[in-house]
Order: structure tokens, then sequence, then C-alpha cells
């Protein structure tokens, strides 16, 4: 689309502040991103983003909100991004978009319904099993302190868990 903007950023490049007010919806044509929180100083990973992903704050996007997370890259990314007015405008132009949009904040949903349950009903063991399985591009790119945040363990757990694995 005319309207997109590109931006390459460098590993540990933040794309979003805890606190700011999403301004941009971003696409990844090339790399990584990850979505934190800060908890007592802990960073507690949420979600990855690999190309072809969409990235923002989507309650801070739509709602003009302060972001409850950060998100930043992990490795240097070549992103596509839109500004909220021209996201808009094309989205309200464009019904085939807005199905595609419709389309991804369901499976958002689904996705972190997925990941609730899963720490509810499954070990840190069935967890990584789960990503190795269905996720093994995540598992070869993110460095293991942010896999082990994301699973809800320490990484001296993880090297265990995957020494388990061989």
């Amino acid at each position: 689309s005319p309207y997109l903007k590109e931006i390459v950023v460098e590993p540990s490049t933040m794309i979003l502040e805890q606190q700011e007010v999403a301004k941009r919806i971003f696409f990844i044509k090339k790399g990584c991103l990850r979505q934190y929180i800060l908890k007592d100083g802990i960073e507690i990973a949420i979600q990855f983003f690999l190309e072809g992903d969409c990235v923002s704050s989507a309650e801070s996007f739509k709602m003009n909100k302060p972001s409850q997370f950060y998100i930043q890259s992990i490795e240097k990314t070549h992103l596509l991004y839109l500004n909220k007015s021209t996201f808009r405008k094309i989205a309200s132009q464009n019904p085939v978009l807005l199905a595609q949009i419709n389309d991804y904040i369901f499976n958002q949903f689904i996705h972190f319904q997925n990941l609730f349950l899963s720490r509810l009903m499954y070990s840190p063991q069935d967890r990584y099993q789960d990503l190795l399985e269905n996720q093994p591009k995540l598992i070869q790119r993110i460095p293991s302190k942010h896999l082990a945040s994301f699973l809800g363990i320490t990484p001296v757990s993880l090297s265990r868990i995957r020494g388990r694995n061989k």
C-alpha cells in the first residue's frame, strides 16, 4: 500500500513504551518483536511476533489509553507501519481490510484465551513441548531468558527442561 511507511530497527529497540499511547500499528516484514510487562522489576514476556504478524497495543491504539506493556525488537527488524488516522481511513473505506482486522482480533483473542488456559492447566514442561511442536521458530530465535519468562519459569528451569527433551 502507498500508505505504509517502512523503518528498520536494531535489536533491543523499544517500539512502544508502557504508559505510552500507541499511535501506530506495525506489520513485521522481517525480524522478531516481543511484548512484555514489568512486574516488581522483572520482565514477563507475554507474546512474540515474527514475519507477517501485526503488532500494536490494541487497547491503547483503539481507546487512546496508555499501553499496559512494552514492545521491543529482539532482532534487527524491518517494519511497515500505519499511523492511527491513516489506518482508520483505510479501514473505513475497505471492507476486505475491515474483515481481515476482525479476523486478526478474533485470532488474538483466541491466542490469549489459550495462553491463559495453558498457564492454569499445563506444566512448564508441557508448555515448552507445545512450543517445540507448534512454534519451533520461536525456540530457535528467542533468547532463553525471554522464553523462560514466557513459560513462567527461570532460565535454569528452562535449561533442565531442554535437557530432558534431548
